[in-house]
């Protein structure tokens, strides 16, 4: 498995984007908002429009017999309890854990608890998602949480915030949004109760749905308090259960949505259907930048079934009766684009300018790191070790490619589909079809996967179907072929790094990582290890690509450049990987016992058959530690075998554990994938993969037939779980391949070097 050499080429440094979207990043978002309104936002301004939206939320949801609380739920007069979720669902199982969080705290019956989609409207801005957000960025937990519920509604508003991703939905919305809507909840119906019988509500107590007075046996269901309680003022600042009075959070309740996907029933984006409606789908430039130079309309529209062909800047679309006459439209045709100037765009190229970039650049774009790593790197008697690392574009291959339905009658735009923020879509949607946000409707949908894939920042065909709609007299859906979705993605970054590390009886004296990558990089990962003197440099490539967030972000390049190195580290001082990395990690520290028990699960240090390897890997991200143990070999072919997989979680609290088990294991198998076969590459600026047949993602049969996963319950402040478990599976299955084998591999995917 040799390493492919660098080609000398010559490419221009910095290629710049085809297409120059807005990647308004989350963290970037809510800063700038953020500023302005805590500077110019007026205090009886917000209360006012904080106050109009709730009777907004109200209006849109809450019906006869029922009674609202904040923008979050309503309690029907037959104790039906319906969850109105900001998050999309697409597998990660959220609807259920925010339910069982919220009826916990609320003390309600599970059995009338109800999870549905929140509108897309900002009445339902997630609030909680950016106060766990500032407060995590800024460092000021303590200050953004003490500002008043308003200010931050206004906040969410005015970016606006109604995203699913970054594994915010449990450690965010749950914890600040749910539980304490639910705890302030009970509180009103326990104070409502107790002026109906009389006592004081102290005496009270809830459990079921009801409200009962132990002393007289009397009780009232809270179908029958929720008009007076809905009319209290909810207290801001809730007592939160204890560990111990919980009955909900931390059990594994099956997930409700999974009957649905079993049964057919679930609708998603490319099943949905309108009457009249027709067909379309859609070829872009191959080469990203490029545009649409000419066409012959005339062979799609011979095809039956076709009705119209429509031009754009950089594609063109065929309208049909149905999927299949569009596609065989399309392939009738024969456009003409051009490159954009792109051509020399590709693959070595692009890594050939990155390596120049790391060693010719003034300064890094942003770095991170303590002490002084040159200082260590020159002392006496100091061992040092370097590597280089690369990792390609990836795609997210999600199992429903993009379909976005729309309709534009009496001036109003309607869509449905599943994206991963429904306000930000309506925002894009107005935008694209020169309307005012107040003329789009969007109906969120559940999706068929996303990976970060399907933030409207990043998604084009809703610029496409907005455009498409107000050319159409009748709703029509637009669908991406397979081929379409995996040449114009927005892939996972194409990265390389270098990495340098000095040594010193044993010890790390200095850690150096320098890395060109697309976007702000730097920050997002902990750096966990305890060591004099750190610094991570990174410098600010971009092709003529649009990447974007993939599953864990930029913990999966770090994870695997990181983590990688420290065996090489351990190797270098002739320590075993496992102890080495635990001394490097600070004395009592989570990190040490998710490391200490991951060993211990997967027998680390047991003799192994000949031509087996072990590879261990930690990485914290999104605020939760995972530690992996991989067991692998090589086939006679060169590819890897994996055999058996450990993975501990500390993520502070698990809240379902059927569920957090899934997603663990999920995002292990993702990363044994990426590390395994995907890859997207470049030749003459064009992708050349299209299709699973030259992208292969692990099939069922190459997967470990033994996944072992255990939580450690920390009780620490939650972390997400739909993204950590993927960085550390790459890293720990080269480690074991380098245990096997005696070679070390230092670029993915695996195959690639297989066949090297």
């Amino acid at each position: 498995m040799a390493d492919n050499p660098t080609p000398d080429l010559d490419f221009p440094e910095t290629a710049q984007p085809a297409t120059k979207p807005k990647k308004k990043g989350v963290k970037r978002r809510i800063f700038l908002a953020g500023s302005a309104l805590l500077v110019g936002g007026g205090i009886f301004g917000v209360w006012w429009t904080d106050s109009s939206v709730k009777a907004k939320a109200k209006a849109l949801t809450v019906g006869a017999g029922e009674h609202g609380f904040l923008t979050w739920m309503k309690i029907a007069e037959d104790d039906n309890v319906t969850l109105y979720s900001p998050h999309i669902d697409f597998g990660q199982g959220s609807h259920t854990a925010l339910g069982q969080m919220l009826a916990d705290e609320l003390d309600a019956d599970w059995g009338k608890i109800k999870v549905e989609q929140a509108p897309a409207d900002l009445a339902f801005a997630n609030t909680p998602l950016g106060q766990g957000f500032i407060a995590e960025m800024s460092g000021y937990p303590g200050v953004i949480n003490a500002l008043p519920e308003a200010i931050m509604a206004m906040l969410a508003r005015s970016l606006p915030l109604q995203i699913t991703g970054g594994s915010s939905a449990i450690r965010f919305t749950g914890e600040v949004g749910m539980r304490k809507t639910g705890a302030a909840v009970r509180m009103a119906l326990i104070a409502e109760a107790a002026d109906r019988l009389g006592v004081p509500a102290s005496e009270l107590t809830t459990a079921d749905s009801r409200v009962t007075h132990a002393k007289t046996g009397r009780s009232l269901r809270y179908g029958e308090l929720a008009a007076g309680a809905a009319a209290r003022s909810l207290s801001g600042d809730p007592t939160l259960k204890t560990r111990d009075q919980w009955r909900l959070i931390g059990q594994p309740v099956p997930r409700r949505d999974i009957p649905a996907k079993v049964d057919g029933s679930a609708v998603y984006g490319i099943d949905f259907a309108v009457p009249d409606m027709r067909v379309a789908t859609i070829a872009a430039a191959p080469v990203r930048g490029g545009r649409l130079e000419s066409v012959d309309e005339a062979p799609a529209l011979a095809i039956k079934g076709v009705e119209k062909v429509v031009k754009l800047d950089d594609a063109v679309i065929v309208v049909a009766k149905g999927y299949w006459p569009a596609q065989k439209g399309l392939a009738a045709l024969s456009p003409k684009f051009s490159d954009g100037g792109h051509a020399a765009v590709s693959t070595s190229a692009i890594y050939a300018a990155q390596a120049k970039l790391r060693q010719t650049a003034e300064k890094p774009d942003n770095e991170g790191g303590e002490g002084d790593v040159n200082a260590a790197f020159g002392g006496e008697g100091v061992q040092m070790v370097e590597a280089e690392y690369r990792v390609p574009f990836l795609h997210h291959a999600m199992m429903e490619p993009f379909a976005l339905t729309a309709h534009f009658k009496d001036g109003t735009l309607t869509l449905w589909g599943g994206l991963q923020d429904p306000l930000s879509t309506r925002t894009k949607a107005a935008k694209a079809a020169g309307l005012e946000v107040e003329q789009v409707v969007f109906n969120p949908m559940i999706m068929g996967g996303g990976f970060g894939r399907r933030f409207p920042d990043m998604v084009e065909i809703i610029d496409q179907v907005a455009v498409l709609a107000k050319q159409l007299p009748y709703p029509v859906k637009l669908i991406w072929s397979r081929e379409e979705d995996v040449r114009h993605g927005t892939y996972r970054p194409q990265s390389s790094a270098g990495l340098k590390a000095s040594l010193k009886d044993g010890q790390i004296t200095a850690f150096q990582m320098d890395y060109a990558q697309s976007g702000n990089a730097e920050g997002e990962v902990p750096f966990i290890y305890a060591i004099p003197a750190t610094s991570r440099r990174h410098f600010a490539y971009q092709s003529n690509q649009i990447d974007g967030p993939w599953r864990s972000v930029n913990a999966t390049q770090i994870g695997f450049y990181t983590e990688s190195f420290m065996d090489e580290l351990a190797s270098a001082a002739g320590e075993d990987p496992y102890r080495f990395r635990r001394k490097h990690l600070p004395e009592g520290s989570r990190h040490v016992a998710v490391l200490d028990m991951v060993a211990k699960r997967s027998g680390w240090g047991t003799p192994l058959p000949d031509g087996v390897g072990r590879g261990i890997a930690i990485v914290e991200s999104f605020g939760t530690i995972v530690a992996e143990v991989v067991e692998a070999t090589v086939k006679d072919d060169g590819s890897p075998r994996v055999l058996k997989t450990w993975a501990v979680v500390d993520c502070g609290t698990t809240v379902n554990p059927l569920n957090a088990e899934a997603q663990i294991m999920g995002g292990l198998i993702m990363g044994l994938s990426s590390a395994i076969g995907e890859q997207v590459t470049l030749d003459q600026g064009a992708v050349v993969q299209s299709n699973f047949p030259d992208y292969p993602i692990l099939k069922l049969a190459d997967a470990p037939p033994e996944v072992d996963v255990f939580f450690i319950e920390s009780g620490a402040k939650t972390g997400g779980i739909g993204e950590p478990g993927l960085p550390p599976a790459s890293p720990a299955l080269a480690n074991a391949l380098a245990a096997a084998t005696g070679k070390r591999i230092r670029n993915l995917p695996l195959l690639a070097q297989a066949k090297a």
